[in-house]
This record gives structure tokens, sequence and C-alpha cells, in this order.
């Protein structure tokens, strides 16, 4: 009885995994090099942006952590053209946050790397 009802279960099981819906599956081999290269250009200038924002002489007193902050919370505006890139070639958008989360992740934890040392080295007096 209980092989029955075992094989019953997982016969169950197998098919709600076969049934489910597929949603609109994406192909990223679909880019364009175009798209790349456009891609790659809002990267780069958004962590342009960063590298800019970060020389500014008033980061320099505040707290790293808060430093960070304001510098990401400065050139989101940056991403925000990224987003749209991806959008406009349909790519899903959950694919798009994604990547964008990523960089913005990368970004704050180089940058916040950065301050740090700037922060340790002025105070060491160098």
């Amino acid at each position: 009885m209980k092989q029955f009802l075992t094989a019953l279960l997982l016969g169950y099981c197998g098919l709600s995994f076969a049934a489910a819906p597929v949603e609109e599956e994406w192909n990223g081999s679909a880019l364009s090099d175009a798209l790349i290269q456009k891609i790659q250009t809002t990267s780069y200038d958004y962590k342009k942006c960063t590298l800019e924002e970060m020389q500014k002489p008033a980061y320099a007193t505040l707290d790293v952590r808060k430093a960070t902050e304001d510098v990401i919370k400065q050139c989101e505006p940056v991403l925000g053209k990224m987003r749209t890139v991806y959008l406009t070639e349909k790519v899903p958008p959950t694919i798009a946050d994604r990547h964008l989360k990523k960089l913005r992740i990368q970004t704050t934890r180089n940058l916040l790397a950065e301050l740090m040392f700037r922060d340790a080295s002025r105070k060491a007096g160098h």
C-alpha cells in the first residue's frame, strides 16, 4: 500500500511539473553587437560617474559608508539609462534588473574599499 501511494504521489508531482506553463524564454545569445556596445558604454559611464563623484572634496569629510551611499545615489540615473537600453531591446526586466543589481553591488564594494583606503591613509598622515 505504501509503495502504491508513493508511486501515485511521485506520478502526480511529475505531472504537475510537466504541466507548469513555460514563461517566455529568452536566449542570451540573441543580443546584438550594437546592444552589447551600448551596455558596455553605459557601464563605463556609470563607473566614470562614481569615480568623478568620489573625487569631490565634500566626500573626504564624511564617514566612508555615508560617502559611498551618497556617491551611488548621485550616479543612479546612469543605471536608469542602462535599464532603458535593456528594455528597448526586449530583454526581460528580471534579467536586466539582475545585471544592474550585480553591477551596482560590485561598484559599491569597490568604491567602499577605495574610500576606506583613502580614509586610513589620511588618518595615518600620508
